[in-house]
């Protein structure tokens, strides 16, 4: 039994792991893009979509999860077999993500997040520690890997 479990635990340890804090303003935001692109460059991963999830999680970092003198955190971390993780933490754990779904009432944000979840295989929202939240989503990129 013990075997199996050491299986799961090493799936889940990142292969590769990079991040980095970042200021909460638009050039925080935008820093976190270049960075990520830069990133996933080197560990030879494609650029897209990641580029557009890393960019609206910093961008709603940097606008809904701003609190002043204190950075958010983007982590780019690749596990076994090919699963790309993309976090983006910041100190607003008081102040949760929703989608902007509903037709008949029109929000002014919440459509990044739909981005996100099409674009993304999996994504969420993890509590904690107080007083953060991150925000994450999952790439599969085994299924990029496919020459057809």
């Amino acid at each position: 039994m013990s075997d199996v479990n050491e299986q799961i635990s090493t799936l889940r340890t990142p292969t590769r792991e990079f991040f980095v804090p970042l200021s909460p303003t638009r050039r925080g935001a935008r820093l976190a893009r270049l960075l990520a692109v830069e990133q996933l460059r080197s560990w030879e991963l494609p650029l897209e979509p990641a580029r557009l999830i890393v960019a609206e999680l910093a961008a709603n970092a940097a606008l809904h999860g701003r609190v002043p003198g204190r950075s958010f955190r983007l982590t780019l971390s690749v596990t076994f077999p090919r699963l790309l993780r993309i976090e983006v933490t910041d100190t607003r754990g008081d102040h949760l993500p929703t989608l902007g779904t509903s037709a008949d009432v029109p929000t002014e944000s919440g459509y990044g997040l739909l981005l996100v979840e099409t674009l993304a295989d999996r994504w969420g929202v993890q509590r904690g520690p107080v007083p953060c939240k991150t925000v994450w989503a999952e790439l599969d990129l085994a299924a990029t890997d496919d020459p057809c």
